[in-house]
């Protein structure tokens, strides 16, 4: 194994890591590095595709999911490497790496600037770009500077943020992880209580079971509606980083599937409750349906625990994908350095300067629907399926079946053909639009 391979393992010194995970705090941390901005836009694909294709999407990719880690891990302990950068490396050389390295780094940065977005949205509005929404903080209190968009970023940023970035080990964060689960599921109950009662008042909107296809919708802006949920079940980043603190390679596994059949239960509900409350008036961003005027009170107090509780969601997940981001940015740009947790200087810079830069691109960037489909049709597909699947065609170690190729090959081919129907749909409507 490479030097860089190995150092860059945080707080395993040998070979055989130490167990010190549980596989009750894995489902945690998976399930946190699955729920993070996803479920916001889940609505949105409903509203897309209709409620049957949406379902049907959702269960294929989750399966995908479990496959693709399954050979990650196998492969993984099948040779010298403890990272996802070394297991490419394994396979591909320093190209593959060098791959894995800069695809992590764009999903998790991507991801952890929607999620600043969104936090943004959620406490101060983001009117400023057209969607004409306010925040909790400016509903209670009135518009005030301390309550602006920068300055409550920033208050989170410091008090919030940087506590749990300077934790060193994954399985510090089971506890914040727990909690981050515990708020998505009060987010999805109070959704749906709200869906329910609005069934019995005869105020939801008619879902459609498959998508309606016209002048403003075509076969091909349906492909717009997988990078979405692709990005919302990429968590591949992280299967090295918690599996390694278990003991065993079937743990993590167990703990995989445990996290995807929750998530995507979580998903399926929130995006039917979703689209049932709001129906064709949703928006990329769900959160922001929720700041709609009330005709009673507790209308409004349900609105702004479902908008906080999500809020709160995702900054307990941000340290989780930050942590990946760091690890793997620490291997690109210093590969001869020592073990980057025993580092405190080389650390706390690149916790410093990640923080920072995330911080200054959330305030640039408003809308967090086109960010999505960008990261699902490049680096987190790669990371997801493209990524396992080479690694399992190029089989460097000898232990490919015949039905391990056939699902790597089926896989690699979904991803392709999907993602190129996504991109070539997003700019054509992009210029489409323009002109």
């Amino acid at each position: 194994m490479s030097p860089a391979a190995e150092a860059h393992v945080p707080l395993l010194q040998d070979r055989k890591p130490v167990r010190r995970g549980s596989v009750s705090g894995a489902v945690f941390n998976v399930s946190t590095s699955i729920i993070g901005a996803g479920i916001m836009s889940i609505p949105a694909t409903l509203k897309v595709l209709g409620v049957i294709p949406a379902f049907v999407l959702i269960v294929i990719i989750a399966l995908l999911a479990d496959v693709s880690v399954e050979f990650l891990m196998r492969f993984t302990h099948s040779g010298e490497s403890t990272t996802y950068s070394g297991v490419m490396r394994e396979s591909f050389g320093q190209a593959g790496s060098v791959a894995t390295q800069i695809c992590v780094m764009i999903t998790n940065l991507g991801c952890l600037i929607m999620y600043q977005i969104i936090i943004g949205d959620v406490l101060s509005g983001n009117g400023a770009a057209g969607v004409g929404h306010s925040g909790v903080l400016q509903e209670w209190f009135g518009v005030h500077w301390w309550n602006s968009r920068e300055i409550a970023l920033l208050f989170t940023l410091i008090f919030i943020f940087l506590p749990l970035v300077l934790l060193r080990r994954v399985e510090s964060l089971r506890f914040s992880s727990a909690i981050s689960i515990l708020l998505a599921v009060v987010f999805v109950g109070i959704s749906s209580a709200m869906a329910i009662y609005a069934i019995f008042e005869g105020k939801v909107n008619t879902p459609r079971l498959l998508p309606s296809l016209g002048k403003q919708t075509s076969f091909f802006d349906l492909f717009t509606a997988v990078p979405v949920i692709v990005t919302a079940f990429t968590f591949h980043f992280n299967v090295h980083p918690i599996g390694f603190e278990l003991g065993k390679p079937s743990d993590m596994i167990s703990a995989v599937r445990i996290s995807l059949v929750l998530c995507a239960a979580i998903y399926f509900s929130i995006g039917l409750f979703g689209y049932l409350l709001f129906g064709d008036a949703i928006v990329a961003d769900i959160l922001v349906n929720f700041d709609r005027s009330s005709d009673s009170a507790m209308g409004a107090v349900l609105n702004d625990a479902v908008r906080l509780s999500y809020a709160l969601h995702l900054m307990l997940v941000f340290p989780l994908l930050n942590f990946s981001l760091r690890v793997n940015l620490d291997e690109l740009l210093f590969p001869q350095k020592p073990l980057l947790a025993a580092d405190s200087r080389r650390f706390v810079l690149l916790t410093l300067g990640l923080l920072v830069f995330s911080y200054l691109a959330a305030i640039a960037f408003p809308n967090i629907w086109y960010i999505f489909q960008f990261l699902g049709s490049t680096s987190a597909v790669c990371l997801a399926f493209i990524f396992p699947g080479a690694i399992v065609l190029r089989d460097v170690h000898g232990i490919s079946t015949g039905k391990d190729r056939i699902m790597a090959t089926v896989m690699v081919v979904l991803a392709v053909v999907t993602s190129a129907v996504a991109i070539s749909t997003n700019v054509y409507n992009f210029f489409g639009n323009k002109s």
